[in-house]
C-alpha cells in the first residue's frame, strides 16, 4: 500500500539579519529581514516532512505573501492524496495548477514542497540524503564568504571578519561600476592570495561593459564570472563565452533543465551557479547537475541566503554530488535565529553536513509561532 500526502501546511518565518546585504533590504522604511515559508507535509500515517521556501523580492518576483497564498490556495489542494514516493507526479501536479511562463512558475514556492517531500521520504525510510540518492556521504563542505560592500574600506573589514572565522575563499558582488569592481577584486585577491575568488554581477553589466571588464577581472585574479548580463541577453552571453576571458556562469537565467539544455546547445555558458531554491528544489537541481556533468561543464554551489531547512538541503545536495569548489552559502554569515533544535554548525569556514534522515535536521515546532528575535 502506498503512502499518501494527507496535509500540506505553510508557516511564515522571518529571520533577523546581521551586517548589510543588498538583497535583504526591505521596501523603503522597512528593516532588512529574510522572509521564508516553512512547509509541513504530513503523510497519512502521521509521519511529517519539513521544507522551506525562501522568496527574495529584490532578487525574484516571489514574496512571502505570494508563496503563502499559492501554497494554501493552489498547491495544497492539488497535492493531498498523491503518493509520497512519486515526486515526478507531485511536480507535474504543481506545474499544472501554477503554469510556467518562460520557465517553471513560482519555482521558489515549489521548492519548499519539494524539500518537504524529500525530507518525508527520508523519514519514512530512515535513510539519509546520500543514501536516498545512492551517493557517497561527506560530513563537511567548504564555504565562501560574501563580500558585498559600498567602499574599499568596508571591504577590508568584511574580508577580515571572514578570515577571523576561518574562511579562506571569497565571492564578491560586482556591477554596475567596473572601475570599483576591479579595485575591489584586486584588494580581495591581495588580502587572500590563495583563495578562490568568484565575481557575481547579478545581471548588472551591459554587454559592452562586460566584454571590456571580463579580461581585467581575470587579470585581477577572479576565477569565474557569474551572471554578468540580464538573463534575457542571450546573444551577449554567446559573445562573452566566445571571448573566453573567464568562465561564464548563469544563475538567474536558468530555472529548469529545459532552458539549460537549450543554453548548452547554443553554447551560451561554461556552467551554472546552482541554487536549490531558484530551480524548484532538489529534484530539478539534481537533473541540472547531471546535465552539466554530461556536457563537461562546471557547476558551483550557491544559494539565496538560505536559512535552516533550505541550507540543509543545499549542503546535502552539494556534499553528495562532490562539489569541488567552495559553496557561496551565506545564510550563516547574514542571518540570526533558527527553527532547528540543533542549528547547522560552521567551523573554520566549513559547514557540517547534517547526518539525520531526509534533510538531516529536526524542527522545533514551537519556534514557528514566535518571532525569532525572541531567541538568544
Amino acid at each position: 500500500m502506498s503512502t499518501r500526502i494527507a496535509a500540506v501546511e505553510a508557516h511564515p518565518v522571518v529571520y533577523p539579519t546581521r551586517g548589510w546585504f543588498k538583497f535583504l533590504e526591505g521596501p523603503r522604511g522597512r528593516r532588512p529581514a529574510r522572509a521564508s515559508v516553512v512547509v509541513k507535509i504530513t503523510a497519512d500515517n502521521g509521519v511529517v516532512g519539513w521544507g522551506q521556501s525562501i522568496p527574495l523580492h529584490r532578487w525574484s518576483y516571489e514574496t512571502l505573501e505570494t508563496v503563502l497564498t499559492t501554497l494554501q490556495h493552489y498547491l495544497a489542494p492539488e497535492l493531498v492524496g498523491l503518493d509520497v514516493f512519486d515526486p515526478e507526479a507531485v511536480h507535474a501536479a504543481m506545474n499544472r495548477v501554477i503554469a510556467p511562463s518562460f520557465s517553471t512558475g513560482q519555482p521558489i514556492c515549489k521548492a519548499g514542497v519539494d524539500l518537504a517531500l524529500f525530507d518525508l521520504m527520508g523519514r519514512l525510510t530512515g535513510r539519509t540524503a546520500a543514501q536516498l540518492w545512492n551517493r557517497p556521504a561527506r560530513d563537511r563542505l567548504t564555504l565562501s564568504w560574501t563580500v558585498n560592500v559600498r567602499t574599499l574600506e568596508e571591504a577590508e573589514q568584511v574580508v577580515a571578519e571572514g578570515r577571523a572565522l576561518g574562511y579562506r575563499h571569497f565571492n564578491v558582488k560586482v556591477a554596475p561600476d567596473p572601475q570599483f569592481d576591479l579595485e575591489l577584486c584586486r584588494l580581495v585577491k591581495r588580502l587572500v592570495p590563495d583563495g578562490f575568488l568568484w565575481a557575481d554581477a547579478n545581471g548588472g553589466y551591459d554587454e559592452a561593459t562586460a566584454l571590456e571588464v571580463a579580461p581585467k577581472l581575470a587579470d585581477a585574479g577572479v576565477a569565474v564570472l557569474e551572471q554578468p548580463l540580464p538573463a534575457a541577453r542571450l546573444t551577449g552571453y554567446r559573445r562573452l563565452r566566445q571571448q573566453g576571458a573567464l568562465p561564464i556562469l548563469m544563475d538567474e537565467g536558468v530555472v529548469s533543465h529545459v532552458e539549460l539544455e537549450e543554453f548548452i546547445r547554443l553554447e551560451l555558458l561554461d556552467g551554472v551557479a546552482m541554487k536549490v531554491a531558484r530551480c524548484g528544489g532538489l529534484t530539478e537541481a539534481r537533473k541540472q547537475i547531471q546535465m552539466l556533468e554530461n556536457a563537461g561543464l562546471m557547476w558551483l554551489g550557491s544559494g539565496l541566503t538560505d536559512p535552516d531547512l533550505s541550507l540543509a538541503a543545499c549542503l546535502q545536495l552539494y556534499a553528495a554530488h562532490g562539489l569541488e569548489k567552495p559553496a557561496a552559502l551565506n545564510g550563516p554569515q547574514f542571518l540570526r535565529g533558527t527553527i532547528l533544535r540543533e542549528p547547522i554548525r560552521v567551523e573554520n569556514g566549513e559547514a557540517l553536513v547534517p547526518q539525520g534522515p531526509g534533510l538531516g535536521v529536526e524542527v522545533e515546532p514551537e519556534r514557528l509561532t514566535r518571532p525569532l528575535t525572541d531567541q538568544p
